[in-house]
């Protein structure tokens, strides 16, 4: 059932020269141009945005956690309410970016990389709130009165129908990075952790899977946000715990980790462990791009759940959009990375003993597995429990994510098909379960693919669906400077009755 493996493999080597040189300017090893081209725009119109919004994520971080309890309940047009909104998107962020991402950073970079980890999120902060206030701003209505939106719509809606094209241009990277980082990333962490806790074939896990997730997606948006409204909260909360209990178990190592998270964001390290020779650019190009893989601020995925929200105030969903991002990577992906960093254990990097799983032959989840399992290495069915609940968490993240991101897929072919002449609400749906089935096909094919591959390709799906959301950020940020300060209809609103689905535009 397996796919050809030999056959993926050869891919491996050109994926990883085009990842290289979009995160990091270099191919096959050597410098092409001087700067890390995402890292720059990611980190470049972020930094823009948090000027323009004068630190307002920061400033309103207490009043944006406050509204979570107001959230609960929608007050405004939309699908779902503003939690509900904001927990399906924490789904899709909140994933094996989290667990296998974290570690992968540190392999790449070093311990540095965590602290651009969090650049990238403070950042992207002020890029989450762009997204959430302009997808409420602007969002489309079908013919029997859903609400629903995201970049696509945005672009259209705000810059004009001129724009037509980078709207397009988004939705076609925003397929290319559901199929990947949304789909084949997850399918393949997942079956690796059934694989390890129940000790099954990776295809079977895919197939497992794939038909659970299928139960939910088949139900559309108001199924996903409903189940994700239910496991989130639970299942983020259990896993900062588990991990609070690590660090508490290993205080004293703590400020050392810091020190090592500092020192190595600005300084070249020598080999050490499991990685060698990462450098200050090595490790900036591993944090921002596993944070943006991680958080997914800047990339517009977010917003198509933030549409969806019962609210008509843009302002109070931006809010909510950048809690989402803190805590995936402020609170989240630092829990992991400290129990990396600090758990002392019996690890091997090739026939040496070594004290961290950072420092270890460990790459992935299998880091952060080994990490947990030194922390609590007590024995449940022979599995250490850390290695228990790290598994059954990841299982549950991936699962999480899966359903997010089918709908978010969904969205961009359903924005492309609505560009044909005679597009229709009735061939909306028809389109809409053919994807569903597809995305749950490509999970199971996914499952045992080569996991260097998937996040590979990750890499490149991720700046492309990011690239046109940046750049229609950056063209609409004074609507988004003015929606902050509760202008609620900033900005003009293009759009021409037509006959085809939304009949807005």
């Amino acid at each position: 059932m397996a796919a050809d493996v030999s056959g993926a493999e050869a891919w491996i080597a050109p994926i990883t020269n085009v990842s290289d040189f979009i995160w990091g300017g270099t191919w096959n090893g050597e410098e092409l141009i001087p700067f890390p081209p995402m890292t720059i725009a990611l980190l470049g119109i972020g930094l823009w945005i948090m000027i323009g919004l004068k630190f307002y994520p920061l400033r309103k971080l207490g009043s944006a956690f406050t509204g979570l309890f107001a959230g609960r309940k929608g007050s405004g047009e939309g699908e779902i309410s503003p939690f509900a909104a904001l927990s399906t998107a924490l789904s899709g962020q909140v994933g094996t970016g989290n667990l296998a991402g974290v570690a992968t950073a540190i392999t790449l970079g070093g311990p540095g990389a965590i602290f651009w980890m969090w650049i990238t999120a403070l950042f992207g902060m002020a890029l989450a709130f762009a997204e959430g206030s302009l997808a409420i701003r602007y969002r489309e209505t079908t013919s029997d009165g859903v609400k629903r939106g995201g970049p696509m719509t945005y672009i259209v809606m705000g810059l004009g129908p001129k724009w037509t094209w980078l709207a397009v241009v988004f939705c076609l990277g925003t397929l290319f990075s559901a199929l990947v980082t949304g789909n084949s990333i997850q399918a393949n962490a997942v079956a690796d952790g059934m694989q390890e806790l129940f000790g099954i074939e990776e295809w079977v896990g895919g197939l497992v899977i794939a038909i659970l997730v299928f139960i939910v997606i088949i139900g559309g948006i108001k199924s996903i946000g409903s189940v994700a409204e239910k496991v989130i909260p639970f299942m983020a909360g259990a896993y900062i715990i588990i991990a609070l209990l690590a660090l508490i178990l290993n205080f004293s190592e703590i400020p050392a980790t810091f020190g090592l998270i500092f020192y190595g964001a600005f300084n070249p390290q020598s080999a050490v462990g499991g990685f060698a020779g990462a450098a200050i650019i090595i490790a900036l190009r591993a944090g921002v791009a596993r944070g943006l893989f991680s958080n997914e601020a800047g990339q517009g995925s977010t917003a198509i759940a933030h549409a969806v929200a019962q609210t008509n105030d843009p302002e109070s969903q931006g809010r909510m959009a950048m809690l989402g991002t803190f805590i995936d990577t402020i609170v989240i992906c630092t829990m992991t990375a400290l129990v990396i960093l600090s758990v002392r254990g019996d690890f091997m990097a090739g026939a040496e003993a070594v004290n961290y799983a950072w420092q270890s032959d460990r790459v992935g989840f299998e880091m952060t597995s080994g990490a947990f399992a030194a922390a609590f290495p007590a024995l449940i069915a022979g599995v250490p429990i850390g290695t228990l609940v790290t598994s059954i968490v990841l299982i549950l993240f991936v699962f999480t994510t899966l359903l997010t991101w089918s709908y978010y897929g969904e969205r961009a072919i359903t924005f492309i098909y609505d560009r044909i002449p005679g597009s229709s609400r009735g061939g909306e749906k028809v389109l809409h379960v053919i994807w569903r089935v597809l995305w749950c096909v490509v999970i199971f094919l996914a499952a045992a693919q080569p996991s260097e591959l998937v996040w590979r390709l990750g890499d490149i799906s991720n700046a492309a669906m990011a690239l046109p959301n940046l750049l229609a950020l950056l063209l609409l940020s004074g609507v988004v400077f003015k929606l902050a300060k509760g202008m609620k209809d900033a900005g003009p609103t293009y759009g021409a009755e037509t006959v085809e689905e939304p009949n807005e535009y």
